[in-house]
């Protein structure tokens, strides 16, 4: 049998993705998702897509990590869905979709980037100097004044797997601020290694920096290993709200994939 895929990036976070409106892939087998995600033995890619049909939305998003369990949200991924939709004849320059946190709007700009709404966000705990928070997904963020000897696997996969975290995981970002950009390093829970940039951990990155720095309202530039992104936002008593993700989402190549 084989599978009709299509491959994207936001930011070098790539993904697989699959029109699953007729419902025929296996969501279900955890060991399929895995080899599709493989990258010496399969397609390669952090994560897999499933787009299928909702009674109250454009389409919804089905969202895999590359070890083949359910994940949570993915921003980088929620764009690139947009983009696949897009190209599917689906929706416009304007969408709305369901994904496991619930509704996101979204919007193809001029520029050729995808803009989603992120879930609002309620709550972020300090923990010492670190923060914690979710953005659809929950993130560790670590301010730090310098990235270039960091080894981002180590120290990431160190709070990742640290007895508060190690039963349900965190996803682990590390940031430097520098005249109003971030520049973010993320270690991915269920890819469990650095990836390129990571949408989630990036706008729960920038939240961080409002919170510590009480920006009230900003739209902020982010620098991930893959490329640019920024994230703008209104900060309210207890969190923020109108948090817009915005960056590249791009068609890679597509192709079959041989099942058996």
């Amino acid at each position: 049998m084989k599978l009709h895929f299509f491959k994207y990036h936001g930011a070098g976070n790539d993904f697989v993705l699959v029109d699953n409106r007729k419902l025929t892939f296996e969501a279900d087998n955890f060991s399929l998702v895995a080899r599709m995600c493989d990258r010496r033995f399969g397609i390669g890619a952090d994560g897999l897509m499933l787009l299928q049909d909702h009674p109250s939305a454009d389409f919804e998003m089905r969202y895999f990590n590359s070890d083949g369990r359910e994940g949570s949200m993915c921003g980088n991924g929620g764009r690139c869905i947009v983009a696949f939709a897009r190209q599917l004849n689906i929706c416009g320059k304007t969408t709305r979709f369901m994904a496991v946190d619930g509704l996101h709007d979204a919007e193809v700009t001029g520029d050729g980037e995808i803009s989603l709404k992120m879930s609002d966000v309620k709550e972020i705990e300090n923990i010492g100097p670190d923060f914690y928070l979710n953005t659809g997904s929950p993130h560790y963020v670590r301010f730090m004044d310098d990235l270039s000897h960091l080894d981002v696997f180590a120290e990431g996969r160190k709070i990742r797997y640290n007895e508060r975290f190690s039963q349900v995981g965190t996803n682990v970002n590390f940031v430097r601020e520098d005249a109003g950009q971030l520049t973010v390093y993320t270690y991915e829970r269920g890819v469990e290694d650095e990836t390129l940039a990571c949408g989630t951990g990036i706008t729960a990155s920038v939240l961080s920096e409002a919170w510590r720095k009480g920006i009230r309202k900003g739209h902020i530039p982010v620098k991930a290993k893959g490329g640019e992104l920024s994230v703008s936002f209104v900060r309210q008593a207890d969190g923020f709200s109108d948090i817009w993700l915005k960056g590249p989402a791009v068609s890679v190549f597509e192709g079959d994939y041989t099942i058996g």
